[in-house]
């Protein structure tokens, strides 16, 4: 079984860049973020003419995340993370598919630092924290796939320094992805290639995707119950030198039956 998150920055935008990816790649289960689109302008009728069903959250302008399944209808769980009931914003969504819960994440990006939507975002990586515990309380198996806006260690972002001041490198930031790693999650690319870049993410300015100064922000975090089916995975990086491309490529893996 093929797991891939892919944060797609504007769905109806590059919605033929990515039926080009699903057409390619063929993945079984597809976790999507910043959909930039309001609930009633996801392209579900596009999507289930190649094969996928959806269940999404959208959010106009903004934000919006969605769980793609093929030839299956992914069963919604949860449209929300919860812990904050006045927020709104479209972050996290989960569905059961095939025996398992897969999760949809769209962390706050937290820049401007400090101020008050770093704040945000280390609250909202708080009650993930909290959330994921519950999951792996429950020892289901369980995926937490999809753009956590942080760079875990340095070896996941090019050699700069002019990042420094960056939500995503911030040691609170880090220290709050360690965490959740501590609670047993295994990270499944970093499990497959220990060391060395794993960009999934390039900036549109400074010619980032010309020059490779990538960095990694899209994870696959596995429950003890699926660590152990993990046989390969890796980035999709064709799809970024495509025209109209989104600033990020698809992170995946595969899952022995």
């Amino acid at each position: 079984m093929k797991v891939a998150t892919f944060n797609i920055n504007n769905i109806n935008k590059r919605l033929e860049n990515l039926l080009s990816w699903l057409a390619k790649a063929e993945p079984d289960v597809v976790c999507l973020q910043e959909l930039k689109a309001e609930q009633g302008s996801f392209p579900a009728k596009a999507l289930r003419e190649v094969g996928y069903e959806a269940v999404w959250a959208g959010e106009r302008s903004w934000n919006g995340v969605a769980i793609l399944a093929r030839n299956q209808q992914p069963v919604l769980t949860r449209s929300a993370l919860p812990g904050d009931e006045n927020d709104r914003q479209a972050r996290y969504i989960e569905a059961a598919v095939n025996g398992m819960l897969i999760t949809s994440i769209y962390a706050p990006n937290g820049n401007p630092i400090p101020g008050p939507k770093f704040k945000y975002k280390l609250a909202w990586l708080e009650r993930l924290f909290a959330h994921a515990a519950n999951l792996m309380a429950a020892g289901i198996p369980v995926i937490l796939a999809g753009d956590y806006n942080v760079v875990p260690t340095p070896q996941d972002i090019y050699p700069t320094r002019s990042l420094d001041k960056n939500a995503l490198i911030q040691p609170e930031s880090r220290q709050a992805f360690a965490r959740l790693l501590a609670q047993g999650w295994t990270d499944a690319l970093r499990r497959l290639q220990p060391v060395g870049p794993l960009w999934t993410f390039w900036d549109y300015e400074h010619e980032r995707w010309e020059k490779d100064k990538g960095m990694r922000l899209d994870h696959l975090l596995l429950s003890p119950a699926l660590a152990p089916r993990l046989a390969e995975g890796g980035v999709d990086r064709w799809t970024r030198g495509e025209g109209n491309a989104s600033d990020h490529a698809p992170a995946w893996i595969k899952l022995d039956a």
